[in-house]
């Protein structure tokens, strides 16, 4: 990371708003966010980037998809060949589309209900930031270690993790990298598109689960 690099978004978001995901995304919210052909084709084009972070080297891996909302990232990997599971804690998003073959899972991805190494790739688009957007909340901080811990309980190892978030400022995005180099064996580093623009800016996090 270059240590000039800066950035702090000044107009509040919905995270900044509402305590949890779940008041936010309800109703007439849920379902034009759900509804979104834009949004759809967004989060396909996150996903294509992020396969490329990822860079599987089965064809038929399977994938876990946390925070997956209506299931956008999840139906596009689904149908370019790979197994995926799909979890949101929202379970109005889980019934949106027909997702089934997707293994769709209510709960909170802090807690994933999976046995150890049994997935070759995680990814998580739009989500961490609702987890994680206050440096000194012990509670968020309690719930981002143990989201890591479980990802690297539940990978396998030589396998990755891709995370797409929206980020407040460089500090959070800093001190999430600290404490999971701090409470984890995850190696990994911030990939950073369009760093100059604050509007096309996508920030991943790349974690490796190394033998």
């Amino acid at each position: 990371m270059n240590e000039k690099y800066y950035f702090n978004v000044k107009r509040k978001r919905p995270e900044e708003i509402y305590t949890k995901v779940s008041d936010y995304f309800r109703g007439e919210i849920l379902n034009q966010y759900a509804a979104s052909k834009s949004m759809m084709r967004i989060q396909e084009n996150i996903a294509i980037r992020a396969l490329e972070l990822l860079e599987l080297q089965k064809k038929d891996a399977l994938i876990l998809d946390a925070g997956c909302g209506p299931g956008f990232a999840a139906m596009f990997l689904r149908e370019i060949g790979y197994r995926t599971v799909a979890l949101d804690i929202i379970s109005e998003f889980l019934n949106y589309y027909d997702i089934k073959d997707l293994n769709p899972i209510i709960t909170d991805m802090c807690f994933p209900p999976f046995k150890s190494n049994i997935f070759d790739a995680i990814i998580s688009i739009s989500a961490l930031q609702w987890i994680y957007r206050d440096i000194h909340d012990n509670y968020m901080l309690y719930l981002l270690k143990n989201l890591f811990k479980s990802f690297f309980q539940i990978l396998k190892p030589n396998s990755r993790v891709i995370v797409q978030f929206y980020p407040k400022n460089q500090e959070i995005m800093e001190k999430i990298g600290k404490i999971i180099a701090d409470n984890t064996d995850f190696k990994g580093n911030f990939i950073i598109d369009n760093p100059k623009s604050q509007k096309k800016r996508k920030i991943y996090l790349l974690l490796n689960k190394e033998e």
